[in-house]
């Protein structure tokens, strides 16, 4: 496939890689470097906002972009999103406080939105709907080097420079990003003038800052929990009801209501589901792999990998399988191997073997790789070319938000569940967040009770895993047929 491009895609195919492992590889390093920049500014309870900020602003900044390349053309949008990305990586870089880097992190995840977004869309544009999967496959294949390769390209430089070179390192791929994009995208663009819906960007961006701030503060806010919760869904209730007054009268809305159809809004939930069943294998199984099966942090990434590999084999094999039986054929296919994937996960035990582990991981990549190309491509033909850019920035926000929700209440299931297993022993007060200090100074609590308790609570969360996935599998069958054309 890769031999057979024309050398302006091939650069193109480059340019998206390297644009989308920029924002890919930014979460793992930090992980890894965390402890350090914390140490070094002093900033130990602030360490959830280095993350969450990020977080935000690329969720919120994702329909901003995906409307601005369909007006603007996807070329300078997505080159304007990559300078932004650098610009904040530079000040992270320069940071002397926790303050300065949590903001400086917003402006990185201001940028990230164009990134994930955009990247998808020009993919749509300049390919065929049979080589789109495979093109798609790779860059979803930089996901999983991002993870490898990330937390080990952060210990380095850390331990060889210091942790401000973790954001420096991203300048010089984003330079030679943007270069060959302006080199080899060329667009066939009208220049028009455009009036811009800042009212409705306006209200969408609160919409979202204040429903994910339910789930990103939950831990933190032990007062009123539930007057919180209660007034900001009633805030965001009234944020988004604006937002559809505001659309309905817009001259350019920064989403269009009418790309809304029976099909996509299906495919949209699908892609929030599936997105929360892959933020949760990403985050549990390491937790599997290392505090039950007792392997390194390594070798956890090392068995991993195998789902990336999987992801992108799926991607090229669906590329037929789309032309000649139709999306929904392929989305059905898809989510019956994520299902199995799913029920697969209860069985693993504190003993298991790891080989029996990296076949369910291969699975589940299969899965994955079928289902997000899939749902991408059915969202970009689902509308004319002037609206695949807010399309798939939609179809992106879902994916966002599902892994946002998911992370927070799949955390707060684990911390119920450990706490649970320790109370069902007759032990209370214990931590679920500091378990291992808590052994130091309690006699009561052993490292096998420690390694039983997270088995415990992973069991419970994949049997969750199963449940999200059968709905996808439901949502898939309520699919109406999709044209081959």
């Amino acid at each position: 496939m890769i031999g057979r491009m024309k050398s302006s895609q091939l650069n193109i195919v480059i340019a998206l890689m390297l644009a989308m492992f920029l924002g890919a590889v930014e979460g793992t390093v930090v992980t890894t470097a965390i402890p350090t920049i914390v140490k070094d500014l002093q900033g130990f309870e602030f360490i959830s906002l280095v993350f969450s900020s990020y977080l935000l602003t690329a969720a919120i900044s994702t329909p901003i972009y995906g409307k601005l390349s369909d007006l603007y053309g996807r070329k300078n949008v997505l080159s304007i999103g990559i300078i932004i990305f650098l610009t904040g990586s530079l000040l992270c870089g320069l940071s002397q406080s926790m303050y300065m880097l949590i903001g400086f992190r917003a402006i990185q995840g201001a940028g990230a939105g164009s990134i994930f977004t955009v990247t998808y869309t020009i993919i749509g544009d300049i390919f065929t709907l049979e080589e789109r999967p495979k093109i798609q496959g790779f860059i979803g294949t930089v996901w999983g080097i991002a993870s490898l390769v990330g937390p080990f390209l952060g210990g380095i430089l850390v331990e060889m420079l210091s942790w401000h070179w973790i954001f420096f390192i991203n300048i010089p791929f984003g330079i030679l990003s943007i270069i060959l994009l302006q080199k080899n995208l060329k667009e066939k663009f009208t220049k028009t003038k455009h009036s811009i819906d800042f009212a409705g960007t306006i209200t969408l961006s609160a919409a979202i800052l204040i429903f994910l701030n339910i789930f990103i503060s939950s831990e933190n806010i032990d007062i009123n929990h539930n007057m919180f919760i209660a007034i900001s869904v009633l805030l965001t209730m009234i944020m988004l009801a604006a937002f559809y007054k505001i659309e309905r009268k817009a001259k350019e809305p920064v989403i269009p209501f009418d790309i809304f159809t029976k099909t996509s809004t299906i495919v949209n939930a699908i892609s929030f589901l599936a997105a929360a069943i892959l933020i949760g294998a990403n985050v549990y199984l390491p937790i599997y792999i290392q505090n039950v099966l007792g392997f390194s942090a390594k070798m956890s990434g090392l068995a991993l990998a195998p789902m990336s590999v999987a992801w992108l084999i799926a991607s090229v094999i669906l590329g037929k399988c789309i032309i000649k039986y139709g999306a929904k054929t392929a989305i059905l296919i898809s989510n019956v191997i994520l299902l199995i994937s799913t029920i697969l996960m209860p069985t693993l035990g504190i003993d298991s073997s790891l080989l029996v582990l990296l076949l369910y991981v291969v699975i589940m990549g299969v899965g994955f790789g079928g289902a997000f190309t899939t749902l991408t491509i059915i969202v970009q033909e689902s509308v004319e070319y002037n609206q695949r850019g807010v399309a798939t920035a939609t179809n992106s926000l879902l994916r966002t938000l599902g892994q946002t929700i998911g992370v927070s209440v799949f955390g707060s299931i684990f911390n119920l569940y450990i706490s649970k297993y320790f109370i069902e022993l007759g032990i209370k007060g214990i931590d679920p967040s500091n378990l291992y200090k808590s052994s130091a100074y309690t006699v009561a609590i052993t490292s096998e009770q420690i390694k039983l308790s997270l088995h415990y609570s992973l069991h419970a969360l994949f049997i969750i895993l199963i449940a999200i996935a059968a709905l996808t599998l439901i949502l898939s069958i309520a699919m109406p047929k999709i044209p081959r054309e």
